[in-house]
């Protein structure tokens, strides 16, 4: 009989691809903003990772349902919206996907010292409840668009890739 969802195997797959996907464009966008002296700028590496997320979802979230992201797919296992066998897999790929990722960014731009992390601009404390917040943020968005029967999943990646833009704009510098 078949499944009405992939084999575990072809989601992670997907899994992997997508978070390197956004890796490499997200925190490429930083990199390149980086080496070539601010051309980028703030609102260009928050469209970047808008964007990217947006078309994650769109590719591959009938595959995976494009978590891209661990902080997500452990806020859908604590809904109870995923399986709590499959979270170490998943998040075991979406770490693969971001590691080849950095490590393409890493050889195309060797002089590029922080490698679009993001560093703290202000006290552990501010960059710590900033991080909880606009996570928290993403989350309620994430949850709430997916939800089973509304209608507004049609348009999640337009919400949830938008949610990343605007935390990125308040939380970039």
């Amino acid at each position: 009989m078949p499944s009405s969802s992939p084999r575990l195997s072809k989601r992670l797959v997907a899994e992997a691809l997508g978070t390197s996907i956004l890796v490499f464009v997200g925190t490429g966008a930083v990199v390149v903003d980086q080496v070539s002296g601010g051309a980028v700028g703030l609102v260009g590496i928050a469209m970047a990772f808008g964007l990217v997320v947006m078309a994650m979802v769109y590719a591959l979230g009938d595959v995976s349902g494009a978590h891209i992201n661990p902080a997500v797919t452990v806020a859908l296992a604590v809904t109870k919206r995923f399986p709590l066998a499959e979270l170490g897999p998943y998040v075991a790929a979406q770490s693969i996907g971001a590691i080849a990722a950095s490590g393409t960014l890493r050889v195309l731009y060797p002089e590029a010292t922080t490698l679009g992390a993001t560093l703290p601009a202000g006290p552990w404390a501010q960059s710590f409840v900033l991080e909880v917040l606009l996570t928290a943020f993403l989350m309620l968005v994430i949850l709430n668009v997916t939800a089973p029967g509304k209608p507004e999943a049609l348009l999640a990646g337009v919400a949830i890739g938008g949610t990343v833009a605007f935390e990125v704009l308040c939380g970039g510098p």
